[in-house]
């Protein structure tokens, strides 16, 4: 079993075990306060159901399950009553709300992931084992009158869960992926600063809400965060049209038979993994893949079509014009200029290029250069580093090497999700 296996297993079953033991420990000990229980349970069914039009990938396709959960973890106070539920109730809670929530999807086929599932009940209980023993025991009520310090222990709360949240995304990431850990975490820490802050400010106002004002306050506080999931979809959507767009039009090239079939969606998968490999992340993979899309649409602009498509045998002068010529290709398209600029600068010295167009340039290189077999594969490679002198960055094609070595055969994973 791979190493990454073992880690996505682990923590799945780390996941299943407090989630059985949660429902084991509500049944023998019996619910407390059924009213909260049920409210917040359907809650979390009803932020589970409102995951129709999810797309792949999404970083939190249910908020509102998420936020309820993470309300019902912090709640101290129902309408100016002592709550008494643990962590187990919030962990059985969690499990049913979300099982009942889940099975319409199941019935039609769409299922949710596993590890957002697995994400869900470990960052929930994390929450709770860091709330519910405090208030249960008195220790919030002995030392935090109610009020902002009481809000600001929620909060302090939430910030390490979304800590605890992003530390594990980044690992079960690693375990699928191989990709450098940091990059990753990075990425999700930014991530926080989306779609993740409003799912924690929503979980702390439920909790302060329904302390305040009883579960009437759930359906209101529900109604901010349904909004954001609709305005966050259509923004995915558009995201998700862009790309389609970008990659069709990088299919222009293949259909014209400038390049080989797949050779743009090989070299911006390969170019990307090795852009993970550099530390890039966020907007700025988004350029790269975008960018090794369409690092050959210059190409429709000459007369005589180069052969086999391969730009890395052109002499410099005529790889820089290739290049000059997609840049304004680019530009015409509405692009991000961030975009054009890395096709334009794909065949400028690499001493003067920014990271993305080293990547493109070493990537489409060695595309260009390798064949179907391992041994040309290879010699491919090796010309890419007998380049490093002049043409090619030495750590881009180090990078290179090393993700060659852990996927196999290079360029044929499907491109990621920016």
């Amino acid at each position: 079993m791979r190493p990454g296996a073992a880690t996505v297993g682990a923590v799945h079953a780390t996941a299943l075990l407090l989630g059985l033991a949660g429902l084991a420990g509500t049944l023998w000990q019996g619910v407390a306060e059924p009213g909260n229980a049920l409210a917040f349970g359907a809650l979390v069914a009803l932020g589970e159901l409102a995951r129709w039009g999810a797309h792949p990938g999404e970083r939190e396709p249910a908020p509102l399950a998420a936020a309820g959960a993470l309300a019902y973890a912090l709640l101290g106070n129902a309408a100016g009553t002592a709550t008494t539920h643990g962590v187990l109730q919030v962990l059985a809670v969690t499990v049913a709300g979300g099982l009942a929530g889940i099975v319409p999807h199941i019935a039609r086929g769409r299922g949710p992931d596993r590890d957002h599932l697995a994400r869900r009940i470990l960052t929930v209980a994390f929450a709770a084992l860091c709330f519910q023993p405090l208030y249960n025991s008195g220790t919030v009520a002995g030392h935090l009158a109610p009020g902002p310090p009481y809000a600001l222990l929620l909060l302090l709360v939430l910030v390490l869960t979304g800590l605890c949240d992003a530390v594990l995304a980044a690992l079960l990431l690693r375990a699928r992926t191989a990709h450098p850990y940091g990059p990753l975490l990075r990425d999700e820490l930014r991530a926080l600063l989306g779609i993740g802050s409003a799912v924690c400010a929503t979980g702390v106002v439920m909790a302060l809400g329904v302390a305040a004002a009883g579960l009437w306050a759930l359906p209101v506080l529900a109604v901010p965060l349904l909004l954001t999931q609709v305005s966050f979809r259509r923004y995915t959507a558009v995201r998700t049209v862009n790309r389609q767009t970008i990659a069709s039009l990088a299919r222009a090239t293949e259909i014209a038979g400038c390049t080989s079939p797949g050779h743009a969606r090989r070299v911006a998968a390969l170019s990307t993994a090795v852009g993970r490999e550099l530390g890039l992340g966020g907007a700025d993979l988004t350029v790269l893949e975008y960018a090794a899309l369409m690092h050959d649409i210059g190409q429709l602009s000459l007369v005589d079509p180069v052969a086999g498509g391969a730009t890395a045998l052109l002499p410099a002068e005529e790889q820089r014009r290739i290049a000059l010529l997609g840049g304004e290709v680019v530009r015409m398209t509405g692009v991000p200029a961030a975009v054009a600029l890395v096709v334009e600068r794909q065949a400028d010295p690499y001493r003067e290029q920014p990271v993305p167009a080293r990547i493109v340039r070493a990537v489409n290189a060695y595309d260009d250069l390798a064949g179907e077999g391992a041994a040309t594969a290879l010699e491919a490679l090796e010309r890419l580093r007998l380049g490093t002198a002049r043409d090619y960055h030495p750590e881009v094609v180090a990078c290179l090497a090393r993700v060659l070595a852990r996927g196999g055969r290079p360029g044929m994973t499907s491109v990621p999700t920016g």
